[in-house]
């Protein structure tokens, strides 16, 4: 039978077209594209916030620490249960990843781990939005206030997750970063938006996007009067986002309504399929809540008679792709040996991990692809 892929993006002839377009115009790098795009993504979110589009969620972190100050001798709080591109970029700025456990139903990062992982040199904290699963961002925030600390959101996951109604990218963070990769919600192929409230904070990032020039090359290369001197006021990255990939981004984004009720269909269906198997199913988001569902992670409860590395070759047999989110960083050799980190320091995503594994969830997945996956779990885990 045909393989059923892990994600499979959901590119359609419109956005082929508005590439096209894009490619026509004669502008491929950073111009009016990505302008457009980003007024269109902070208008989708509202509150008022600014939208700065990069090159990847990853660029879109270590601008969001550069610009609140993160350096040498700092240290940011993030969860163990994450993709190393969450931590990595204070390694960029020299600060230092203090690693903490997660909530043992949600697999977010813990508020209690959190606070007892304070230091002086403590700076910020780095909520990962696990799964598409908003954190408890009310008791992240109290001890940001209390400790004198920034909040920077990984929301790589979280387009268009809520908590307590509000929109992830609406609440009091000083930003927070969303992904565009591929399997995401909605992609532009490699891609990232970075939103803030804080308007220093969105100029600074902008700077810092393109080599700290002072304007931006669509800025110098439209305008109608010689315009060819800048200034380099920072010694910046090289973070932008191309037209290219913004056309299929504002494409995407008029679509992401659909997409997120897909995502929600199908999570549903998976999540009355598989409530009677020795499953552990992820949890729902709160009533009046949204999960954005960029995963369905799977956990084996005790009385499963099969180990997670049996079911995914299993699954793999019959023509299925799985993957596990994720290694936990402590059992990752540049962070476990840094750190000198053992999994008993971190018993909820150890064991997590130990009987993890995600199915495929994703808006082009068909009734028949999602049949199969349901019919096969059942077969196998028992």
């Amino acid at each position: 039978m045909p393989f059923v892929p892990f994600a499979r993006p959901d590119i359609g002839e419109a956005e082929i077209d508005a590439v096209a377009r894009a490619l026509r115009s004669g502008w491929v790098t950073t111009g009016p594209e990505t302008r457009a795009f980003e007024q269109e993504f902070a208008a989708y979110l509202g509150s008022g916030v600014q939208a700065v589009a990069v090159n990847s969620a990853t660029a879109g972190l270590h601008l969001a620490l550069e610009a609140i100050g993160i350096g040498p001798g700092d240290e940011v709080i993030a969860p163990t249960l994450t993709f190393t591109a969450t931590v990595e970029v204070a390694r960029y700025l020299g600060a230092d990843a203090k690693l903490v456990d997660v909530d043992p139903v949600t697999l977010n990062i813990d508020p209690a781990r959190i606070e007892a992982a304070i230091t002086p040199a403590t700076r910020a904290i780095l909520p990962v939005h696990y799964g598409g699963l908003a954190c408890d961002m009310a008791a992240i925030f109290d001890i940001a206030r209390r400790h004198g600390l920034r909040v920077v959101e990984d929301a790589a996951h979280a387009l268009p997750a809520t908590f307590q109604g509000a929109t992830v990218g609406q609440l009091a963070s000083a930003a927070a970063v969303f992904s565009f990769y591929a399997n995401k919600t909605m992609t532009t192929g490699e891609g990232g938006m970075v939103v803030t409230q804080d308007e220093q904070l969105a100029a600074r990032m902008r700077v810092m996007r393109l080599h700290g020039i002072s304007r931006d090359a669509f800025d110098r290369f439209t305008s109608k009067t010689p315009a060819w001197y800048y200034e380099i006021v920072a010694p910046g990255f090289k973070y932008n986002l191309t037209d290219l990939a913004a056309a299929l981004g504002r494409v995407q984004l008029q679509r992401l309504p659909a997409f997120v009720q897909r995502r929600r269909q199908l999570a549903a269906r998976y999540l009355h399929a598989l409530k009677d198997l020795p499953l552990i199913l992820p949890a729902d988001a709160p009533a009046g809540d949204t999960h954005a569902w960029h995963l369905f992670v799977l956990r084996l409860s005790d009385d499963a008679t099969v180990t997670r590395d049996e079911v995914i070759q299993a699954l793999s047999d019959a023509g299925i792709a799985t993957s596990v989110h994720y290694v936990p960083l402590h059992r990752q050799p540049y962070w476990r040996d840094r750190y000198g980190l053992t999994p008993e320091q971190f018993p909820v995503a150890e064991a997590a991990y130990q009987r993890m594994f995600s199915v495929p969830l994703f808006t082009a997945m068909s009734d028949g692809e999602q049949a199969r996956v349901i019919a096969a779990l059942k077969d196998i885990v028992r």
